[in-house]
């Protein structure tokens, strides 16, 4: 990962501009075209499961049409001796089993009919398709075995990411909250993007960020984030203070590591403070793309920081300022934090992603929705060959009532 790159390195993106309505999806609709998309989805994968479950049955349906209808040197064989091993990868023992019965007992019925029993081509046809059956039972045997061990890998890594990258409540400190993981990779978990929310006595907290490289070392390196963001949320007064204690604990953590890790560890991060009852939000940027401010009326306002800062882990370089700014946060306007798998997603022709253009005129009923769709048009966008993880946490603050309360989520 690398720090957030400067504008005219974005020839493709159109900071708080609005496309033509036509190029962007569900415009004006908030989350109801995705909504719409992946019911579509849904659809077609329903459609393609059901006939993958019926194929082995219509082989065998063609080819005992097939035989009964042409001369006999004519043969269905490969459609016999196909139907179980497409059901031994994709269907249950019991079925891989009976389809391969039921392909023994259709060629034999087809000699029988033929009174060709007891010739050598028919001997051969019968023994073929029957060893196939047995070979296409033992690959069922084998692929649900490994299915077994890796729906277990599964569970543990879910067990993992929940462990490391916990999800937040959905309401903390009188604000709204949702926050989404998407792995490029499908069925892939946490790498090394990152989010945190902590209430503290100086008000609700977060973090976004995105280490430096992937596998096991990245989801250490989160690891060591989360936890000290944690700790540093509940006793530091202030964002900086905050953003010192990760640096030395990313420090701390290169310093025991060896090669290259230990030079070149950093992490983009984007800190963030909602004070209680102040209406505004503190924001402090190290290297990493700027938040968004989502208001009420669809207006949406890019926050970048007004002078660049080094990101986490990166000191040794030089004492970059890190100042906080402090914008102003209406009520029920939304707050998106994320990594840069979101904004530099690519389509075919090689365009960015540009959320800001994207969800501006847009209106959303929570954060839940928001990230919703985002994850939906981002998939799209890349035609789902998404290149790097996608972090994204949005905080609401919600709009209080004609009685000056404020309602619950």
């Amino acid at each position: 990962m690398r720090p957030a790159e400067a504008e005219g390195e974005r020839p493709y993106t159109r900071r708080g501009g609005r496309l033509p309505e036509e190029t962007v999806p569900g415009h004006g609709l908030g989350g109801e075209a995705a909504h719409l998309h992946g019911r579509s989805e849904t659809r077609r994968i329903s459609c393609a499961r059901t006939f993958v479950r019926a194929l082995p049955a219509l082989l065998l349906v063609i080819g005992g049409v097939y035989d009964y209808l042409t001369p006999r040197p004519y043969t269905a064989a490969p459609l016999f001796t196909a139907a179980p091993l497409v059901a031994a990868p994709l269907l249950s023992r019991r079925v891989t089993i009976l389809t391969g019965i039921a392909s023994v007992a259709v060629v034999l019925g087809l000699h029988i009919r033929y009174g060709t029993v007891s010739r050598v081509d028919a001997l051969t046809e019968l023994v073929t398709v029957a060893t196939v059956a047995v070979l296409a039972v033992l690959i069922n045997v084998l692929v649900r075995r490994s299915h077994a061990r890796l729906d277990s890998a599964w569970k543990i890594a879910e067990a993992a990411q929940r462990a490391v990258l916990p999800e937040p409540l959905g309401r903390i400190g009188g604000f709204d909250i949702a926050a989404r993981y998407e792995a490029a990779q499908a069925d892939a978990f946490i790498g090394g993007d990152l989010y945190a929310v902590q209430d503290s006595p100086h008000g609700v907290r977060l973090v976004v960020g995105d280490v430096r490289g992937k596998g096991m070392g990245a989801v250490g390196t989160v690891a060591v984030v989360i936890g000290a963001f944690r700790e540093a949320a509940e006793q530091e007064a202030t964002l900086q203070g905050v953003a010192e204690r990760l640096e030395r604990a990313l420090t701390r953590e290169a310093a025991r590591r060896d090669g290259v890790e230990a030079t070149e560890g950093f992490a983009t991060a984007v800190l963030a403070e909602l004070p209680p009852g102040d209406g505004v939000v503190r924001i402090l940027n190290r290297g990493h793309p700027p938040p968004l401010l989502l208001c009420a009326d669809g207006t949406v306002r890019p926050l970048p920081a007004r002078e660049p800062a080094l990101p986490l882990g990166m000191g040794d370089l030089g004492a970059w300022p890190a100042r906080v700014e402090e914008s102003r946060f209406p009520d029920g306007a939304m707050l998106l934090l994320h990594t840069d798998g979101l904004s530099e997603a690519r389509d075919a022709h090689g365009r960015f992603y540009d959320p800001a253009a994207r969800l501006a005129g847009r209106t959303f009923r929570g954060p839940g929705e928001l990230l919703s769709t985002l994850a939906e048009e981002v998939r799209r966008h890349s035609g789902g060959g998404m290149t790097d993880d996608m972090a994204l946490l949005a905080v609401r603050r919600p709009s209080p009532d004609v009685t000056g309360r404020t309602p619950s989520a």
